[in-house]
């Protein structure tokens, strides 16, 4: 059953608690590339209204056309984007007549952004300027558009700051964007959003990679200042917890089109289209685990030729476990303490005293906050940072102690996983030539054919074909460049990967395709995985066991279902506690 769905339906947005009054209006918006007598349209035929006060969910995978939808509201799409004929993007002000923003020049489409609609962007350290203080940066809006200048324009700034709940003011106003924590960026990018008191605000993707409490917070903040200041609010996620916490009514868009639509809470409940159930389908869930993730392409069959969902029970789970303590751990790590110093040699903890062991086949899950010393942890064992106190033993052997080419040649045996695929590989290379290259320098294959039909079979492994060798890394989604990341940790053989947030900023879709084959390769090449994340279902499903972490020291610790089905500490509750579903 291939997906399909009418070419567009009409989306009205209206909560019960808005004021009723018509902001925006798009109608038959269509936006694609190429020549003008036959463009590719990524956006085809949208149609939705958006009210003031009330909340339009706008959900899909990468390159289903919601970012670009989101840019062309404010007129930021590429320049040479076109528009369909029929496309019109209609701005009602409380006075006068309605204005097509599609048809205006640059210069007056400026009047109109930051005063009457404005944009959360998703990546907060790209969207900010790495060489102007977050002051300097909100007071740019404030002057641009707000004609403030001066002490004046200081105290607005200072007063949005309190708004959005920065600590501090005085201190983020004269902070970079680099001294302060991914959430605050997030807030400083709400607060210049806010600062000319719009009446549309465009949310895209502003809570992607954040800690789930972080997370929380944020979205409680945006709802807050959206009842107060009654903002129409377009609210673009990939993550259907998030959508389903804050929006009325949700589009689910795919290849540009909107395929379902209605109110958020009988859609999610109900959904009637196989692509929207897929979507819903796809999220690991947190109550039980499973034994495979259902994926988009199950939803493309019939519902009676769809595989069923196999649950793993917990005497199994049990029985697994205890298999695998059977043998001498893999990994262990006794007392192990992570200090960094700054220029002035003040010492900054990161990690205190912190023990665990890792078996063969074992996969263990490392959870908590930013800060909390998870990804310092996963540095260290990988010898990427200095260890200021502990012990360290692989095989038995003592890890810290190796040094130079001893060093180098043990390193075959753990790899890492970055939460960036793209910013992994080097955007000059093919891929083949990635692939190939751990090979000969750690001297796996003699001759460049057999390191090129290694890379090849790699790549078929992870689930791709010998044809992509040729192609670079820009020239594959996220997903498939993640499975490319995945096949190069597999040309050296490791035993154990080390996996930093390998899926979270990857679509619901997607990340249970690299779930599903990081279960497959574990069970077919017996590996382990120590799982860094802050997404508490995806522990769920590929974890044996868990250690929560919090200021860098274990706070509770066991098997997964026992940690997260009954757990002991107030941090775990509290993690548990702001997971969205």
């Amino acid at each position: 059953m291939p997906f399909s769905g009418p070419k567009s339906l009409f989306c009205t947005v209206k909560s019960e608690g808005g004021t009723g009054r018509l902001l925006l209006q798009a109608q038959s918006l269509s936006v694609g590339f190429g020549p003008a007598d036959a463009p590719r349209w990524v956006v085809e035929g949208l149609d939705f209204e958006l009210y003031a006060g009330s909340c339009l969910g706008l959900v899909g995978e990468s390159g289903s056309g919601k970012s670009l939808t989101a840019l062309t509201l404010l007129g930021l799409q590429p320049p040479q984007a076109r528009f369909g004929s029929g496309s019109h993007l209609w701005y009602h002000p409380a006075e006068g007549p309605p204005v097509d923003l599609l048809r205006l020049p640059e210069r007056q489409l400026r009047a109109y952004r930051g005063r009457c609609l404005a944009m959360v962007f998703q990546e907060p350290m790209t969207a900010l300027n790495p060489v102007m203080t977050c002051g300097q940066q909100v007071g740019e809006a404030l002057r641009l558009h707000a004609g403030l200048r001066g002490a004046a324009a200081r105290a607005r700034c200072e007063q949005l700051f309190a708004e959005v709940q920065l600590p501090d003011p005085p201190r983020i106003w004269a902070s970079y964007p680099h001294q302060i924590s991914g959430g605050q960026k997030q807030r400083v990018l709400l607060a210049l959003a806010l600062a000319c008191r719009p009446e549309v605000l465009v949310a895209d993707e502003p809570t992607t990679a954040l800690d789930v409490t972080v997370q929380r917070s944020l979205l409680d903040l945006i709802a807050r200042l959206q009842a107060e200041r009654q903002l129409a609010l377009l609210f673009i996620s990939h993550d259907l917890g998030v959508v389903r916490r804050v929006a009325d009514r949700t589009a689910v868009l795919r290849h540009g089109r909107i395929v379902e639509t209605g109110p958020t809470a009988a859609l999610f409940a109900a959904p009637r289209h196989p692509y929207t159930q897929g979507l819903v389908a796809c999220r690991p869930p947190l109550d039980r685990p499973l034994e495979r993730l259902p994926v988009l392409a199950d939803f493309e069959r019939p519902p009676a030729e769809r595989p069923p969902l196999r649950v793993r029970d917990a005497a199994e789970e049990a029985a697994r476990l205890a298999r695998l303590h059977a043998r001498p751990p893999l990994l262990e790590v006794k007392g192990l303490s992570v200090v960094y110093r700054t220029a002035r040699r003040q010492a900054l903890p990161a990690v205190r005293d912190v023990s665990f062991e890792l078996f063969p086949g074992e996969s263990l899950g490392l959870v908590g906050e930013s800060g909390s010393g998870k990804t310092s942890i996963g540095r260290a064992i990988l010898r990427l940072i200095e260890v200021e106190r502990g012990s360290i033993r692989f095989r038995g052997q003592d890890w810290l102690a190796l040094e130079g080419r001893a060093l180098r040649r043990a390193r075959r045996a753990l790899q890492l996983v970055f939460q960036d695929p793209y910013g992994s590989l080097n955007p000059r290379l093919k891929v083949g030539e990635a692939l190939m290259e751990p090979l000969l320098v750690h001297g796996l294959r003699r001759t460049r054919r057999e390191r090129r039909e290694r890379a090849a079979e790699l790549l078929e492994l992870v689930g791709l074909q010998a044809e992509h060798l040729d192609r670079y890394p820009h020239q594959f989604s996220g997903g498939q460049r993640q499975r490319i990341c995945i096949a190069r940790c597999l040309a050296v053989e490791p035993e154990l990967i080390v996996c930093d947030e390998s899926v979270s900023a990857l679509d619901v879709s997607v990340q249970a395709l690299v779930l599903n084959l990081l279960r497959d390769l574990q069970q077919r090449l017996g590996l382990s995985y120590l799982f860094i994340t802050h997404d508490l279902a995806v522990v769920r499903f590929l974890c044996d066991r868990v250690l929560v972490l919090q200021h860098g020291s274990v706070v509770e610790s066991g098997p997964v279902g026992q940690v997260l089905d009954a757990p002991a500490h107030a941090y775990t509750q509290q993690l548990l506690g702001s997971v969205l579903y």
